[in-house]
Formats: structure tokens, sequence, C-alpha cells
């Protein structure tokens, strides 16, 4: 079966999770300042935003020393949330106490993670179709299965994590794991996430239709890719054809 997108017609449909289909930042910066409140007093709502931004959008490239395979996830993070608060002058003790501040944030980040709005739409429409669709994630399977299913998205059974194939994004390999469990073509699969080169730029690269979920509106003069404002704008229509 198939879909009539925006942008052809498509057989399957894999997409990227954090801050694709799970509002991840969310998550994230609320976990943070519930952990951190006590580290900071009185910082005003613009140093929160900055605060939740050092981390989210960190650059000392500590998730890309996860990915391979310098650093273990938890130390990956907790390096992060200490560029984060030594930005602002404080100092996270090693030991119990950076022990406790990394399972603290976990055990809230994951009581916050929540589906975005958009989502039930278009996997209601690929379920009407009879379209395959699954997920393809730079972070590990199981991590990232327990995180679909805490965000009510248990219904996306196929999953490719870093682990499944011993790559990561935007390594042609693991979008074409995804392709492979769908049982599709590249050619037909359409892969939507939020990050510009991973997702449009490196699907497209491996032959997939890679399309941009550009949420805030960002302006990138030299991108002349696919691109959507919200999931909702990936479909025309949820007719199944042959």
């Amino acid at each position: 079966m198939a879909i009539a997108s925006s942008f052809g017609t498509i057989r399957g449909v894999l997409f990227d999770i954090d801050d694709t289909l799970v509002d991840l930042e969310y998550a994230m910066t609320t976990a943070l300042r519930d952990v951190s409140e006590h580290l900071l007093p009185g910082l005003d709502q613009a140093g929160w935003v900055k605060f939740g931004r050092i981390f989210t959008h960190e650059t000392t490239h500590f998730y890309d020393r996860y990915l391979a395979g310098e650093l273990t996830f938890n130390e990956q993070r907790l390096l992060r949330g200490r560029a984060a608060l030594g930005h602002f002058g404080v100092e996270l003790a090693e030991g119990e106490e950076s022990q406790a501040w990394v399972a603290e944030y976990h055990q809230r980040q994951t009581a916050y993670v929540r589906a975005f709005d958009d989502v039930s739409g278009v996997l209601d429409a690929l379920d009407a179709a009879g379209v395959p669709y699954g997920a393809v994630s730079n972070n590990v399977h199981d991590y990232q299965r327990a995180k679909l299913d805490g965000a009510g998205l248990e219904r996306i059974k196929v999953l490719v994590g870093t682990d499944t194939v011993g790559a990561a994004k935007p390594d042609p390999a693991i979008y074409l794991e995804g392709v492979r469990l769908l049982g599709t073509t590249p050619g037909e699969t359409l892969y939507v996430g939020d990050n510009r080169l991973l997702d449009a730029d490196g699907a497209c690269d491996a032959g997939l239709v890679g399309v941009w979920l550009n949420r805030t509106g960002e302006v990138v003069e030299d991108f002349a890719g696919r691109q959507v404002a919200s999931l909702s704008g990936l479909l025309l229509q949820a007719s199944a054809r042959t």
C-alpha cells in the first residue's frame, strides 16, 4: 500500500524520535530545572532558558563521544550537566552528589517525556492507509523503546537504534536497516526528523526521501531540500493506493 504525500508516492515512513515524535527538549529542560534549582537559587527565567540550551544544544561534543563509544550514556549526561552548571559558576562535586544528580534527572526526564500533538494524526493516517512505519534513532534500542512506550507510542513496532547495526546517523547503514525492516525500498521511504543534517541530508544521501521537520521556523538560506513545519504537513491525503 502507499500514500500520496507532499513529496510523492510513499510506501513506508521512518521517523527520528527525539524532538520529532517526542518533545525531548521540554522533558530535558523541565527535569534540569527540577534537579538544579537548589544549585542555582535565584536564577531568573532567562537564566533557566540559557541553562537548558547549554545542556540540550551542547557544543562540547560529549554526546558525539558517547556515540563513538568513548563515554557511557550517564558519563556524557553528567559531563553535559557539569558544563551547563559550570557556565553559572557552580561545580557539581564528584562521587555521591554527581550520581544523585544524574539519577534524579533521569527519573524526572523520563516522567516528563510526551509525544507531540501532531504525532497521533499522522500515525492514524498511515494505519488507515496500510503504510508501514517505524523509527530510526541515534541512541540505543532499549532506551528508545522505553521512551516511545512511555510517550504512549507503543504502536511503533519497528525501531532501529545505534546498537542495532553498530552505526549512527548519518551512516547509510542505520537508515537502510529501517527500510529493510519495513520491507520497502529507499526511494519510496520517507525519513523525517528535526535535525537538518542528520535527518534530511543524511537520509537523502542514503537514498531515502529525507525531510527536515523545522518546527521552529529556522531559516537556512543554503538549504534547498524538503521541509515541513509539523508532522501534519507530511500528508496531503491518507487514502490507500495499490
